[in-house]
């Protein structure tokens, strides 16, 4: 059964962004190191270091505690982001997610045109994944 996203937890640097985020994206991988050897008849791997990014699409709030003022001072360094589906408490089919050491590289300042709300995609990258269930 798909899972109906209608109160999503966000936390960056341990400040909630929930009512800033409008869309977030976790994607997890681990990199695949080639191991096949000499008589292999076909490529193997292994799983190497993890490769996760983690998209937030947030409105482009300047106020105290919103999405600039958190996220400004992070450009170039690393930080803890937490993603759940709903705010009840984790279980198995209400996972908390968590990126500790993701970097930062680029904040989008401003990204808006007349008569809009501004949003911006910040993309964080690296870091290690786990997952708590309770």
């Amino acid at each position: 059964m798909a899972t109906y996203l209608n109160s999503p937890v966000v936390t960056v640097n341990s400040v909630a962004l929930t009512g800033q985020c409008t869309a977030a994206t976790l994607e997890r991988s681990v990199d695949a190191l080639e191991s096949t050897a000499f008589g292999d008849t076909a490529h193997k791997y292994v799983g190497g270091l993890q490769s996760n990014t983690v998209t937030l699409t947030m409105y482009g709030s300047f106020a105290a505690t919103e999405t600039y003022a958190t996220l400004s001072g992070l450009v170039g360094s690393t930080t803890t982001i937490t993603l759940k589906p709903t705010s009840a408490a984790n279980s198995p089919t209400n996972p908390l997610f968590t990126i500790t050491g993701a970097y930062l590289e680029t904040l989008p300042v401003l990204d808006g045109s007349y008569g809009t709300l501004m949003e911006i995609d910040v993309v964080f990258t690296g870091g290690t994944y786990t997952v708590a269930t309770v």
